[in-house]
Formats: structure tokens, sequence, C-alpha cells
């Protein structure tokens, strides 16, 4: 297992330190897949959700306050504030997927052939289960598609937080 981990699992596309790790896993070691795993009660998210003040990381955790607004309707539905961090923990991942497959990386890897597979996943730190989120993406052209209907799959209710 090659782990790259930081505040709120963000795969932004700047982010030298990702890429880095990015490269050198899908080119050197050849990985066949990227999991990109968040948490629920992620203090990250939950303070994007809330726009609390944590320091400089603010700068860093903005990015999932993107999110937030990106899906701003989706997380009202989910009702009160700790359902609306379990979404936006879920919406988050989804979206750090599709910056993942979007890195010249991943597109590279595909266009040469290599199999590689991206997917979106969350965890329960009360008692360590993992959620497909649906998006398993191995192929640029899956990707959109693929958003769309882990997307609305959030939508529903999930059972078992």
């Amino acid at each position: 297992v090659f782990v790259h981990r930081n505040i709120a699992n963000i795969a932004h596309t700047s982010d030298l330190n990702l890429l880095a790790v990015l490269e050198y896993a899908v080119t050197t070691l050849q990985i066949e897949h990227i999991m990109v795993v968040g948490h629920y009660g992620c203090g990250g998210v939950h303070a994007a959700l809330t726009n609390a003040r944590v320091g400089l990381a603010d700068n860093w955790i903005r990015h999932v306050g993107d999110v937030s607004t990106k899906h701003a309707q989706l997380l009202l539905d989910a009702g009160d504030e700790p359902l609306q961090h379990d979404r936006l923990c879920e919406l988050n991942a989804l979206e750090q997927v599709a910056n993942v497959c979007q890195t010249t990386i991943v597109r590279d890897a595909w266009a040469r052939g290599q199999v590689l597979s991206v997917h979106g996943w969350v965890y329960t730190l009360r008692d360590g289960r993992v959620h497909d989120l649906g998006l398993n993406v191995a192929a640029a052209d899956q990707l959109e598609p693929q958003y769309a209907a882990a997307l609305a799959a959030i939508r529903l209710d999930r059972e078992d937080r």
C-alpha cells in the first residue's frame, strides 16, 4: 500500500506533493488502483461546512468549501448539520476522485493503455466500515457518466452510517 494523506483528502491538481506521489505510484510502481478515501466525521470537512476558522489550513480547506457551494441544495436536502456533514464527506470524496482522474498523470496512463482505476470510498471511524460510493473509473470517458450516477445515488438516504 502506497499512501498519500492530507487534511480532508483533497486532491488538488496544483498540489505538487500529490502529483509527485501520484506520478511515482502510477508510472514507477505501475499501481492498478487508486483509492480516494474520505471518512465520516472529518474535521476539515466540518470546518468547511460550518465556516469555522482553523488557521493556516483554512486556505487548504477552502477547496471543500467549493464542493459545499457546488452542492449546496443537496446538502440542504440532507437535513440537520450531522447529516449534512456526512453528505459533504461523501461529496468531497467524489470531487477528489474527479480531480485525480483529471490529472495529466492519470489521463496519460489511460492514453498509453495502462490498467488503472480510481475509486471513491468513505469510511466510518466508529466501526471501520468502508462504503463504496459507486465511482470507479477505469478510463477517461467513464468519469462523467459514473460521476453522475454516483451523485444520483448519494441523493438517496444512506443507511448505517
